[in-house]
């Protein structure tokens, strides 16, 4: 007899275990930022309209582009109204951690340093860094690592994975930061410094657009590993589980490779956004 009450103690407390770790559930679901989008019918995106083709402001003054058409599929599936929030890069992470908006969508590479403070879902696109180099220094440097010599000065955008593969594969080089890509990649075509460094996307329109002309060298294949993602606040297995299948599903059903095509596959839409 005593055994039948030991088991029946022992379950009763297993089952009353599994009911709160149950009720746990039910109550972190309810605080996802996912439920909050669904009950608000809004889904607020922040971005910083600064980087083609992932976003950018077109003669509308519409911020476009390859990020903000995942973020529209991304409402739609939801079934809510997507806001697009523009705002400066040095602080769209303070933006999303108080709750200025949902997620951040615009071209945030996955790194360390950044996960520390926030949660990422899986990779949308993988890019890497490249290097666009002056006419001047065209016949001397041959790869990537020949940026790595005193003699040679390196342009960034500031605070971005650019700047870090600068600074870190270049410690010999001098190195200058500047608010905004196209002024650090307009300093290298204009002779003031020997190169510049930055994401592939990037780097191939501005080569495009002006430095094919000006007879600069495009180190085209990227040195640096660096996957995009999404990013949201921590703490939040719901919206980090519904992004991570929103993705798969997307690439399995056409929609990313007709978005992707779109952005990358041609340069129509230049003529919309110069």
């Amino acid at each position: 007899m005593k055994r039948i009450i030991t088991i029946l103690a022992a379950l009763s407390l297993l089952l009353c275990a599994a009911m709160s770790v149950q009720a746990a559930d039910i109550d972190l679901a309810k605080k996802s930022t996912l439920e909050k989008v669904i009950q608000s019918g809004e889904l607020r995106v922040g971005t910083e309209a600064g980087y083609m083709p992932f976003e950018m402001t077109d003669k509308k003054g519409q911020v476009v582009g390859f990020d903000m058409d995942m973020c529209k599929e991304m409402a739609k599936a939801m079934g809510v109204k997507l806001t697009i929030i523009n705002t400066a890069w040095d602080g769209i992470i303070p933006g999303l951690l108080s709750n200025k908006y949902d997620i951040i969508a615009s071209g945030m590479t996955v790194n360390q340093e950044r996960n520390l403070k926030v949660n990422f879902a899986n990779p949308y696109i993988v890019v890497g860094q490249t290097a666009l180099i002056n006419k001047k220094w065209a016949d001397e440097i041959k790869t990537y690592k020949d940026l790595n010599n005193p003699k040679y000065t390196i342009t960034s955008k500031l605070g971005t994975t650019g700047e870090q593969a600068a600074k870190r594969m270049f410690p010999k080089a001098q190195y200058k930061s500047f608010e905004m890509e196209d002024q650090a990649m307009l300093e290298a075509l204009n002779g003031k410094a020997t190169a510049t460094v930055y994401d592939l996307p990037m780097t191939s329109i501005f080569y495009a657009q002006r430095g094919k002309d000006a007879d600069m060298k495009f180190l085209n294949e990227p040195f640096t590993y660096e996957p995009l993602g999404w990013a949201i606040n921590k703490g939040d297995p719901d919206f980090l589980n519904w992004l991570n299948n929103f993705l798969v599903q997307m690439k399995n059903d056409g929609r990313y490779d007709r978005i992707y095509n779109k952005w990358f596959g041609s340069n129509k839409w230049l003529k919309n956004v110069q």
